[in-house]
């Protein structure tokens, strides 16, 4: 459910080690600059509640480490003015699967979230790597040049 403020971070839990303002600017980055101003809302919950989402909407049942829900003809205010702007959608992300990943690949947990996040939201803007003949691959190794992020989803898959 979109918030009034515009891109929000829920978590179900927020570890003691994770920088929550850290992760909550990253949204606003995000909505600012990837989105075009569009708001979204991420979810950052456990491995349970991801298999969840992913077996009841996707069929698939197992867990996965980042599920996007976009959302057609939604709106909501603009923090900054009267206009109203689209609201792109929900994205959920598991916290145990962002950590352990954040481990397999050397840098932090914050990062991770970070990746998944970005990959969500591409995905929210309408990119489908499965699709699209390499341009949602495209699209993210050029935002985490620009963002300063590792190797993302579909580059590790490739390799």
């Amino acid at each position: 459910m979109p918030s009034p403020e515009g891109s929000s971070v829920a978590f179900r839990r927020v570890p003691a080690t994770l920088c929550r303002a850290d992760i909550e600017r990253f949204a606003r980055t995000l909505q600012k600059e990837v989105a075009q101003g569009r708001p979204f809302d991420t979810l950052i919950a456990g491995d349970a509640e991801l298999r969840r989402l992913n077996r009841d909407f996707r069929g698939q049942d197992y867990p996965t480490d980042v599920l996007s829900f976009p959302t057609a003809g939604q709106v909501k205010a603009c923090p900054t003015d009267a206009s109203r702007v689209p609201f792109l959608g929900d994205i959920a992300i598991s916290l145990g699967r962002a950590r352990a990943q954040a481990r397999a690949f050397g840098h932090g947990i914050e990062q991770e979230i970070q990746i998944l996040m970005l990959h969500g939201v591409l995905h929210l803007c309408g990119h489908d790597h499965e699709t699209d003949s390499g341009a949602m691959a495209r699209a993210e190794k050029r935002w985490r040049a620009k963002l300063g992020l590792p190797n993302g989803l579909i580059e590790r898959v490739r390799s």
